[in-house]
């Protein structure tokens, strides 16, 4: 399988055309995230039925071509833990991808270890261990050594051959539409990410008065703003905590801010006037205009919840151990929790429980809630299983 690394634009087309007529692609990437706005794109790898490519972003200006095939849901895109790549789409080209197939989700649904790091993935579905050293080099710097294009390289060239193996399990499984669903969830959430305010990945919000969240929504906004025309972090603007604290005290003069605790170890620092503009903008917010901060996490109903929802999280560990499934995949404990306050106390706020419908229902079944309403016991059948517990229905009569 050749292999090769492209730097021109007009190669770069022909290599897009190839992917159109492949109908799927194994796509990677290399970037930094340390020192900018947005983790900085160094290098791009695919992989075909005829062969490995590496595309230097830095020589190769327009990839639109590229985007628009990861657009087009007629058209596989083979990821391992693909987060970062789906982001590149929306942050680089404004576009969703669509048909974003991650191994590394696949392979959850084959067994119980989730998420599975590249090499032992491929280990485990192909018997073959890629290995590499390159996972703390810079890929900014230039020109990129043999060494460093063979092991990015790698990470593309096994992922067709990693998903046909999958497929054709899954597809004797019957869980091959649970994976395509939750690629797309996969796909959805990273939109979401993406288009998030920059308030709302705070901490602490729910502490503020209405008049400190504003103050809190302007000073985001303003970092969130210099971080972008800066090109730089948005920790290395202004630490979160930092954003809370200012919020709180809400200084109004150059000195006041500057006696923040750590302030000076920020670029803001650079421009206090403007920092403290942005305060002034959340402090002359008229009173109409306030809003509540986001609610705290709804408490425990009583002091029993936290014990249904871990005594339903170890009935979810031993189904998924006996069915061959990821937990992690199946339901989280929050996810427990909302199914407690669900059933039992009829709380209809937020939607109906993920554990309910879907896939996960299809794994799950009555037994979580048929657990919950005294249906089914739970006994200890072989302790030197993989899943000792077993589950009995309880006779009415």
């Amino acid at each position: 399988m050749p292999s090769r690394l492209i730097v021109e634009q007009s190669a770069f087309d022909a290599l897009c055309e190839e992917f159109r007529a492949a109908g799927i692609v194994a796509f990677d990437t290399e970037f930094v995230s340390e020192y900018t706005y947005r983790p900085e794109l160094c290098l791009m790898q695919f992989a075909t039925e005829n062969g490995v490519y590496g595309v230097d972003p830095f020589e190769v200006a327009d990839l639109s071509e590229w985007w628009a095939i990861m657009a087009d849901e007629s058209i596989g895109i083979i990821v391992h833990g693909g987060q970062a790549e789906i982001r590149f789409c929306i942050d680089l080209a404004g576009i969703t991808p669509q048909n974003v197939i991650d191994v590394q989700i696949a392979e959850g649904f084959r067994g119980r270890s989730y998420p599975l790091g590249y090499d032992a993935l491929v280990s485990r579905v192909l018997g073959t261990k890629p290995g590499g050293k390159q996972t703390r080099t810079d890929w900014r710097r230039r020109p990129l050594t043999k060494e460093q294009v063979d092991y990015a390289l790698a990470d593309a060239s096994y992922l067709l051959d990693v998903w046909k193996k999958q497929q054709a399990d899954l597809k004797k499984r019957g869980r091959l539409d649970w994976v395509l669903t939750e690629c797309e969830q996969l796909i959805r959430t990273v939109e979401k990410e993406a288009c998030r305010n920059p308030w709302d990945r705070l901490s602490g919000l729910h502490r503020l008065s209405p008049r400190e969240f504003a103050v809190a929504r302007s000073v985001a906004q303003w970092r969130e703003d210099e971080a972008r025309n800066r090109d730089r972090p948005l920790r290395r603007i202004l630490r979160d905590d930092l954003v809370i604290d200012l919020a709180r005290r809400h200084p109004t003069t150059t000195k006041q801010l500057e006696a923040t605790r750590d302030f000076h170890r920020t670029e803001a620092n650079r421009t206090p006037e403007d920092l403290i503009s942005a305060i002034s903008r959340g402090l002359d917010t008229p009173q109409k205009e306030l809003v509540p901060p986001p609610a705290a996490q709804t408490p425990d109903k009583s002091p029993d919840e936290h014990m249904l929802g871990q005594l339903l999280g170890i009935a979810l560990t031993s189904l998924c151990a006996e069915v061959g499934i990821a937990r992690q995949l199946v339901g989280t404990a929050a996810d427990l929790r909302h199914l407690v306050r669900w059933h039992l106390y009829e709380e209809r706020d937020p939607p109906k429980p993920d554990l309910s419908v879907g896939w996960r229902a299809e794994v799950c079944g009555d037994l979580l809630t048929d657990l919950l309403d005294g249906k089914i016991s739970l006994r200890v059948a072989d302790p030197d299983s993989d899943h000792p517990l077993v589950f009995d229905r309880i006779d009415d009569d």
